[in-house]
């Protein structure tokens, strides 16, 4: 529906187009509007759309009692920490139906709960990572674990790789069937007894996966 307004606006958008020089089917062309639509509203500038603004409510919208039910349902503690796409056949299994799993989350989302659900663990600080620089070679490792497939699908080797930072010449390598801290840590006793290297002489920089993280003896 158009607004007396908006249909005001239009007509004299056209006018003026017109009045440059335009004809009037292009012009209406470039706002996607009919010429027989435009001249209809020409010949009853003064009127609006005069069709009624029909409100639609659907037969089975729930009442405020019923979304009061649904919440509580929800957050309940059975519930609570589970999302609507679970929640709804628990209670089919159970011969219970409060709504669809769609007016769940259309509900829930309307009350902002539609977050994480569930226990939360309490927010911890974060710290900024100590930056590390390395002014000769000896001084600083960067080490990771490549996927190598093989022939067997969802089978695959695992490359352990050690690069010097500073020198960038690759230390040590190995290639493992499993992925662990302890064969990471076969491999940095076999550098150190190469390179030479004396104890807390090297940093070894890595992300945050399980077997970087592991602190094999």
């Amino acid at each position: 529906m158009t607004g007396l307004p908006e249909r005001l606006a239009v007509i004299a958008l056209v006018a003026e187009a017109v009045g440059a020089g335009a004809r009037q089917d292009k012009a209406c062309a470039v706002i996607s509007l009919s010429e027989r639509t435009l001249q209809r509203w020409q010949r009853d500038a003064s009127c609006g759309d005069r069709r009624p603004a029909r409100v639609h409510t659907p037969n089975n919208r729930l009442s405020a009692l019923e979304r009061d039910q649904l919440v509580a349902v929800a957050n309940s503690d059975e519930f609570a920490s589970v999302p609507p796409s679970q929640i709804v056949p628990r209670l089919a299994d159970r011969g219970v139906y409060l709504a669809s799993e769609s007016t769940f989350y259309r509900v829930l989302k309307a009350r902002n709960q539609l977050g994480h659900r569930g226990a939360e663990r309490p927010a911890q600080a974060r710290y900024k990572p100590r930056a590390l620089t390395a002014s000769a070679p000896g001084q600083l490792y960067s080490w990771d674990i490549t996927y190598l497939p093989t022939p067997v699908k969802g089978i695959y080797f695992y490359l352990y790789m050690f690069m010097d930072i500073f020198s960038r010449k690759i230390v040590g390598w190995q290639v493992y069937d499993v992925e662990s801290s302890e064969r990471a840590g076969e491999v940095v006793r076999d550098i150190c007894q190469r390179e030479n290297i004396a104890p807390e002489q090297v940093v070894l920089h890595s992300d945050n996966g399980s077997p970087m993280k592991g602190r094999p003896c």
